[in-house]
C-alpha cells in the first residue's frame, strides 16, 4: 500500500479538502492523511505551532501569504506554491435572529457598535478585521471590548452555543454549520479576496505523489466541489 501523503489545510480549504480527498483516493488508490489548523496564530493546533512542534507533513494548504513566509524561512519548497482557491468574509447570525443590514460602512459600523458580542476568527479574515478594518473604522477600542478572537474553533459554532450573537469568518467556514443565516453582501470598501494555496515540504519523500495531489486538487474536475464550498478556483 502506498505511503499516505499528510496534508494539513486552513479552515477555508477545509470543507473542500474533506470531500476532495475521498475521491482522490477512489480514482488513485493513493491514501491522503488530511489534518487541520489555523493559517496564523499561536493556538497549540494552529499549523504554525505544529510545525514548531517538529510535525511533518507533505502539503500545506493554507492562506497565501502565510505560505509565503514559510517559503522564506526554508519551510516550503521555493516556486512550490501553487494558489487553489479565492475566499470572502462574511458575517452570520442566528437563523432565528434578526439579519442586520451590513451593506453599507454606515451601517456596518452602526451594527458593530450596537452588537455587545461579537466573535471573529484566529485566521486570515479575523486578522484583516481586527488590523485594518477595525482601525479603518475608527472602533478598534470599542471593538476591544465587545469583540473576541475565537481560536481552534469555528465561529458559527460560537454563535449556536449563544456565546456571540455575530460574527465573521470565510463563507466556506461558515457555510457548513447548521442553523446560521450568512450575509455576504458587506461594504464593498472593505471586501477582500483571501487566496489559499498549496506547497510542498522540503522534507517530503514522496515529490512525484505529492505534485500529482496538487494537480487534482488544482484542476477543472475539482473546480464544482471547491465552488460547492463556499470558494472561488483559481484558474490554472
Amino acid at each position: 500500500m502506498s505511503t499516505p501523503i499528510k496534508v494539513i489545510t486552513s479552515g477555508a480549504f477545509a470543507a473542500a479538502l474533506k470531500r476532495l480527498a475521498p475521491l482522490y483516493e477512489e480514482q488513485t488508490g493513493q491514501p491522503i492523511d488530511l489534518q487541520f489548523g489555523s493559517s496564523i496564530g499561536a493556538a497549540h493546533d494552529s499549523i504554525p505551532t505544529r510545525l514548531s512542534n517538529g510535525q511533518q507533513f507533505d502539503i500545506l494548504v493554507l492562506a497565501a501569504p502565510a505560505l509565503e513566509k514559510f517559503i522564506l524561512d526554508g519551510t516550503i519548497k521555493p516556486d512550490s506554491r501553487i494558489d487553489l482557491a479565492g475566499s470572502k468574509m462574511a458575517a452570520a447570525v442566528r437563523a432565528s435572529d434578526p439579519v442586520p443590514d451590513l451593506s453599507t460602512l454606515e451601517s456596518f459600523k452602526k451594527v458593530l457598535l450596537s452588537t455587545p458580542r461579537i466573535a471573529y476568527s484566529a485566521s486570515a479574515s479575523g486578522t484583516y478585521l481586527s488590523s485594518e478594518v477595525f482601525p479603518k473604522l475608527g472602533i478598534s477600542d470599542q471593538m476591544a471590548i465587545s469583540a473576541k478572537r475565537i481560536f481552534s474553533e469555528r465561529v458559527g459554532t460560537i454563535l449556536m452555543r449563544n456565546e456571540a450573537d455575530l460574527g465573521f469568518q470565510q463563507v466556506s467556514e461558515l457555510l457548513p454549520i447548521p442553523g446560521l443565516t450568512l450575509i455576504r453582501k458587506l461594504p464593498p470598501e472593505i471586501e477582500k479576496t483571501f487566496y489559499f494555496s498549496a506547497g510542498i515540504m522540503n522534507q517530503t519523500q514522496q515529490l512525484p505523489a505529492v505534485q500529482k495531489l496538487i494537480s487534482f486538487l488544482a484542476s477543472k474536475e475539482a473546480a464544482p466541489i471547491i465552488i460547492e464550498t463556499g470558494l472561488e478556483p483559481v484558474e490554472p
